[in-house]
């Protein structure tokens, strides 16, 4: 429970109108009880946290300023927004964040007219921004528009893009950079704080319009003094600050500015509120601001589960390793035996499991920034030279490769390993997040391989077995979360390509599986055979090359078959089965469950599970009523 009593001001402020008079001192003390709440709150259920700590004070500068929502502030991914959340009137409602059926732990158009754009992935929000500041021209409007992107987010080339875009249109947008990566000596930064008031000043401002202005009606001449007159600013701006790449883009660039400061941030943003063009707006913040455990974290707690309010430890929870511990350890072990091998992250060391390999073989081990794209064709140019390159990155973040891995792996045929973590259903993090898509969008990729572990032994083998192959891309999916426990052995096996196995044997009805949908199947089936209905089952291992041999010995032993994935029931694995049937002209009865044809929202996996029908009791009851002769609709949430 949250003791709103020592809480001031914070319970006053339903919405960012309640805050537009409020003085210096008020303001001040509000950014203190905002951080406070997201400590009680937080450390309650777990969240993003690091970088919401750090955008307090732009988060209250900008709703103070600007109109909003009439003015439309853009976050990029999410991460920093609670603080925007709790001044939309989502206040008491945090406690939910996450939590299935409530708030997300995302920005979400649904959710609050506040929420300009959702987004879940990185350096979205300029692009957004600039779509929202030229809709503004059309619609005669003289609304704001602001970009809230981290420095993070910058690695990602979209970013450039969209400021390209915006500085060849002269679009009407603000775009802050939330830079809390940047480390300033002393004597620079009180220089740039100091040229940043300079340039910002209306009087300044004015002065430098109307030479613009003058110069611009003396033709030939006018167009040297231009000329003559920005050198002169670039190169004062280049000695002190770092925005000739910004102002090269088109953007007028103010900072850097101390993104802790309120008072100066306040009045950073009402001088070039007026002013017209693109600009942005460079502000150095520190990841995990006022809460010292934060500040002392390598990751700064930038996300966490639940957690010690006192001492900023996570309460540990008992269990076996994760999968993408257990994929870690294991790249590690055959890069110390094949320095061929290297491993590629797009900016998720620790979250892949990569950190391990940076540790230990940090020759081998590449962190290419938030670029997805760039992740994928960079390993290409690898392949080409001999190099086994690993990329591992999420599910729902591989989308963002496609073409990529079409264009410039697939086709060339060139042997990259994807490991895709966060397969299915991920938890609190939603939508944005889950892996549902993964088999459908690589099944349909030729050259592909696609692979599914049904524990982490097998996943073990798989990674090597991927590492050994020499014809092509080679694709692994596993979901989040721990792994089963089951006991390791010291080594590897080469497993065949396109080849699956039969775990258990019965006559009644087939349940062919892949990935963590095996060890459902199983717990169903204990429940079957006290029903008396006695199931086989098949851990498939590959999407893609289809067992055809196995699939063919099944079409002649079960009428009614089942195929089971963590995936979207559109184009997957049962898809491949359902295509293989129909080519051979096959007539068995066949069920397909999978991820429903929607959107998932968030909460925890198993709850998901259940919603979805995954769970191994809604496996069992589907199962049976499917071999009773009831009709199941494929793919519906239960």
């Amino acid at each position: 429970m949250i003791d709103k009593s020592k809480y001031e001001l914070l319970f006053q402020v339903d919405s960012p109108k309640d805050i537009r008079n409020f003085s210096a001192r008020q303001l001040k003390m509000l950014c203190s009880e905002i951080r406070e709440y997201m400590v009680d709150v937080v450390s309650q259920i777990g969240g993003h946290f690091g970088g919401g700590l750090g955008a307090v004070e732009l988060t209250v500068a900008l709703h103070k300023v600007f109109n909003t929502p009439e003015d439309k502030v853009v976050w990029d991914t999410g991460h920093q927004a609670y603080p925007h959340k709790i001044l939309t009137g989502r206040r008491d409602e945090l406690i939910t964040i996450r939590q299935y059926q409530g708030l997300s732990g995302f920005l979400k158009r649904s959710e609050s007219e506040y929420d300009a754009f959702g987004a879940g992935h990185a350096s979205t929000s300029i692009s957004a921004a600039l779509g929202m500041a030229e809709a503004n021209k059309l619609n005669k409007s003289n609304g704001k528009v602001i970009a809230v992107i981290g420095d993070g987010a910058m690695t990602g080339g979209m970013a450039y893009e969209a400021m390209n875009n915006s500085g060849v249109l002269k679009s009407n947008i603000i775009v802050v950079l939330n830079d809390n990566n940047m480390s300033i000596a002393p004597n620079v930064w009180q220089i740039s704080n100091y040229f940043t008031e300079m340039i910002s000043h209306p009087e300044y401002n004015r002065f430098k319009g109307a030479i613009w202005d003058l110069t611009g009606k003396l033709d030939n001449f006018g167009d040297r003094l231009r000329r003559v007159a920005a050198r002169l600013e670039s190169g004062i701006k280049s000695i002190i600050t770092p925005g000739m790449l910004f102002e090269a883009l088109g953007f007028r660039y103010f900072g850097p500015v101390n993104g802790h400061n309120i008072n100066q941030l306040v009045k950073l943003f009402e001088y070039i509120k007026p002013l017209q063009g693109p600009i942005l707006v460079h502000a150095i913040t520190e990841k995990g601001k006022g809460y010292k455990p934060a500040e002392g974290h390598i990751q700064r707690l930038h996300a966490s589960t639940p957690f010690d309010k006192i001492t900023g430890e996570a309460f540990k929870k008992a269990g076996p390793a994760s999968y993408t511990q257990i994929f870690g350890e294991a790249l590690v072990e055959i890069v110390k035996e094949n320095p061929k091998v290297v491993g590629i992250t797009a900016a998720m060391p620790d979250g892949t499991g990569l950190n391990l390999l940076q540790k230990e073989c940090p020759d081998n081990y590449f962190d290419v920034g938030i670029a997805e794209e760039h992740a994928v064709t960079f390993s290409a140019g690898l392949a080409t030279q001999g190099i086994k390159p690993v990329v591992s990155i999420y599910s729902s973040f591989l989308q963002r490769g496609f073409d990529q891995i079409i264009h410039d792996v697939a086709l060339q045929k060139l042997d990259v390993i994807f490991v895709l973590d966060r397969a299915g259903l991920v938890g609190a993090d939603g939508p944005t997040h889950h892996g549902s898509f993964d088999l459908t969008y690589l099944r349909l990729i030729p050259n592909m391989v696609i692979m599914s572990p049904k524990d982490e032994s097998e996943l073990r083998d798989m990674l090597y077995t991927a590492i050994m192959y020499k014809d092509g891309p080679v694709a692994i999916r596993y979901p989040r979360g721990n792994a089963l426990g089951v006991k390791l052995i010291n080594g590897f096996k080469e497993l065949p390509i396109g080849i699956g196995e039969i775990l258990r044997e019965g006559a009644d009805i087939a349940l062919l599986a892949v990935g963590n949908m095996v060890e459902y199947s199983n717990i169903a089936a204990d429940k079957l055979e006290e029903e008396g209905i006695h199931a086989s089952i098949f851990n498939m291992r590959f999407v893609k090359p289809l067992d055809t041999k196995l699939l063919d010995e099944i079409h002649n032993s079960f009428d009614k078959i089942i195929t089971l994935e963590e995936n979207t029931i559109v184009g997957g694995f049962g898809s491949g089965v359902l295509e293989y049937f129909n080519e051979k002209n096959y007539k068995n009865n066949i069920l397909r469950l999978g991820i429903p044809d929607k959107f998932i929202d968030h909460g925890t996996q198993l709850q998901l599970h259940k919603e979805v029908g995954l769970d191994p009791d809604s496996i069992f009851e589907k199962v049976k009523s499917f071999y009773l002769g009831n009709k199941i609709s494929e793919g519906v949430v239960a």
